[in-house]
């Protein structure tokens, strides 16, 4: 189903991701210190750990080469002597949270991010996981995953994580056209893609996901179609196809381009189009905002059972209350709360060495937080919400369902007596929908712009 225009215009405007309620830039620093933080991950783990166990993001921050487009916490550097150093730290760092902890931990779910993790040897890897998994349970249904690059992904790599245990494997391929691979300085062949592919599933990997972005500079509905042409040979268990999010304010790196060589708004939701009805085509199902996979994956398995969970690691199929991010950026959550560490690695590695947590700033949720974070939670992950318990009310609530009934005119929800459903035209506006709900933008609009368009 195509986007009627008018609509793409009307909701084309700066709207959060909602990986977390409050948003970042919403977080009240007032109400947060290092201590309140402590506390809620404690409070966290005896509630969750041992029926459900936590989940643990690791972000390692390097890379060989500064892709234009990226939006991440990243450091460019070709030394590789900084490996050993930072690899001490964020185990320092886990010691500090299994303090905390006061009793083992149960690992169902470890994700690497970055930066470029194969940036780093299999052997510092390795060193790594063997130091979280060294002191900790694993829970029956773990499952750990890494973001990798195809052009420096390695057997070695491979192997040696999927000897600890790594069944996930996201490969970063943006766009297979030469001209956008030129401009946005993210170079890998098919031919490196194919053969990283292959290897992952010789190996026995069981869930390979390729990373997919749409507006992209100098992209083209042409090009995009080519690429998902060559994705339909290797036909990975998932797709992320994410909105190339212009950000220049935030990451300089984006200026190597202007807005004159990215699609307009009509064109971009063209590129998304063309992809999602290209997916289908192939077997895909959309799942949530900005995914799709196969019948056989456990994404899709999840969405089906209404089981579909997301955090800062993005949609994940099984649950967690309390996931600890470890490394320079990184953010936890308690469900009661949000740390995020600092973003600077010599700021990081001395604050750990010296033996302090290295959080920086933080959110403590409100009641009123947690009933709205809940009901975007189920927006983005079910399609639906309802607030017919008393529990699940509060008068935030009540004034973002007003404003919804714009929504409901424009046909991207259907609103009833104390719940709402999202329609198949609302899919596309998921965070347009959820920021409806948004009590704290709406109490303070930015008056500066803060996020990425919606379109």
């Amino acid at each position: 189903m195509n986007t009627p225009l008018h609509l793409i215009d009307k909701y084309n405007v700066a709207v959060p991701r909602y990986t977390s309620y409050p948003t970042v830039p919403y977080w009240d620093a007032d109400n947060f210190n290092t201590d309140h933080w402590k506390n809620s991950v404690k409070f966290s783990f005896n509630e969750s750990n041992e029926a459900d166990g936590i989940s643990i993001y690791i972000h390692l921050p390097y890379c060989e080469n500064l892709c234009t487009y990226c939006g991440c916490n990243t450091r460019i550097t070709k030394n590789h002597t900084v490996e050993e150093p930072y690899i001490k730290a964020v185990l320092l760092e886990w010691a500090m949270y299994r303090n905390i902890f006061g009793q083992k931990p149960v690992i169902r779910e470890i994700h690497m991010g970055g930066g470029t993790p194969t940036f780093f040897s299999a052997g510092h890897l390795k060193v790594l996981i063997d130091g979280i998994l060294m002191h900790s349970t694993l829970h029956p249904d773990a499952e750990f995953g890494f973001e990798a690059h195809p052009a420096n992904t390695t057997t070695a790599h491979l192997q040696i994580l999927h000897d600890l245990g790594f069944r996930r494997l996201s490969l970063g391929i943006q766009d297979f056209d030469p001209a956008v691979q030129l401009i946005i300085n993210r170079i890998q062949s098919f031919d490196q893609v194919k053969t990283v592919t292959g290897q992952a599933r010789k190996i026995g990997y069981t869930s390979i996901n390729f990373d997919l972005i749409y507006g992209l500079p100098l992209q083209t509905s042409t090009g995009l179609s080519a690429t998902i042409q060559q994705v339909a040979q290797l036909m990975p268990d998932r797709i992320a196809f994410y909105s190339y999010a212009h950000v220049p304010w935030i990451k300089p790196g984006q200026r190597k381009f202007t807005e004159h060589d990215l699609p307009d708004a009509y064109t971009k939701r063209h590129l998304y189009n063309t992809g999602r009805d290209l997916f289908t085509d192939l077997g895909y199902k959309e799942i949530g905002m900005d995914h799709f996979a196969l019948p056989t994956d456990s994404l899709y398995h999840a969405e089906q059972c209404g089981t579909l969970h997301r955090n800062f690691m993005g949609y994940t199929h099984q649950y967690t209350q309390l996931m600890v991010g470890l490394g320079v950026s990184s953010i936890s959550d308690s469900w009661y709360g949000f740390a995020q560490n600092v973003k600077s690695v010599e700021e990081y590695v001395k604050l750990v060495n010296a033996g302090e947590l290295p959080v920086f700033k933080g959110h403590m949720l409100t009641a009123e937080d947690l009933i709205i974070r809940k009901h975007i939670l189920n927006i983005m992950c079910t399609g639906k919400t309802s607030w017919n318990h008393p529990q699940h009310q509060c008068e935030a609530l009540l004034q973002g369902i007003e404003r919804m009934q714009l929504l409901a005119d424009d046909g991207l929800i259907e609103l009833n007596s104390g719940e709402l459903s999202v329609t198949q035209s609302g899919k596309r506006f998921l965070r347009n929908i959820c920021m409806a709900l948004d009590a704290r933008l709406w109490a303070d609009k930015p008056s500066s712009q803060l996020f990425s368009m919606a379109g």
